[in-house]
């Protein structure tokens, strides 16, 4: 991966994770009740949950550039699409509350985990973005041994920074996060990624 590649795999991934929702709000709420340093379990279960889909992300990518390199470019298609999706879903949803699911009881650790694990955009999202980087000319474990470091530590910084936000500001931090035009300029990233990617991916496009 060159390094403007990385820059581009960076962006996106930092606007991916730091899109307010579930985890978000749940990290944020640990915070209030717990304090910073007990609420870091749940961190440590999103970070579990991202390896995880990161690792089936690319063994998915894997069958799907040994199964054809036209299968791929459709898969590609496919994505960008997942990320317009996503990113219409946060606009329409930049008005209503912030809530963290169903989820309830359990450890620290494992309601952080379910929540990011039944969190819509999980699945098909860590697919979808994790496919537009993939240049599946280059050896895939070349490949991940910068994109899984990256998604990684901005996935920690990420929420870490909202464990903080709660701990440090309490319910506002809730009301700071919950805010439509800062949601709806994330969905616009979301758009904006899907369409400039998707576009990069037709045949006879650089």
């Amino acid at each position: 991966m060159s390094w403007d590649a990385w820059i581009i795999f960076a962006l996106f991934w930092a606007v991916f994770v730091t899109t307010p929702g579930p985890n978000a709000v749940n990290c944020i709420s640990n915070g209030m009740t717990l304090g910073f340093r007990r609420a870091l379990p749940g961190v440590a279960a999103i970070l579990t949950q991202a390896a995880l889909f990161l690792a089936l992300s690319a063994l998915g990518i894997t069958a799907l550039i040994a199964a054809s390199p036209q299968v791929f470019e459709v898969a590609k298609l496919i994505g960008a699409g997942v990320l317009i999706w996503l990113g219409i879903r946060t606009w329409r949803q930049a008005g209503k509350p912030l809530s963290t699911g169903a989820v309830s009881g359990g450890s620290v650790y494992g309601r952080a985990f379910l929540i990011a694990t039944i969190n819509p955009k999980s699945v098909a999202g860590y697919l979808a973005a994790f496919s537009q980087f993939v240049q599946p000319d280059v050896p895939l474990g070349q490949q991940m041994w910068v994109i899984v470091p990256t998604a990684l530590t901005l996935t920690a910084l990420s929420y870490s920074g909202y464990t903080a936000l709660g701990a440090g500001l309490g319910r506002s931090a809730l009301g700071a996060v919950a805010s439509r035009p800062l949601r709806r300029v994330l969905a616009l990233c979301f758009v904006g990624y899907g369409v400039l990617l998707g576009s990069s991916a037709l045949p006879g496009r650089v």
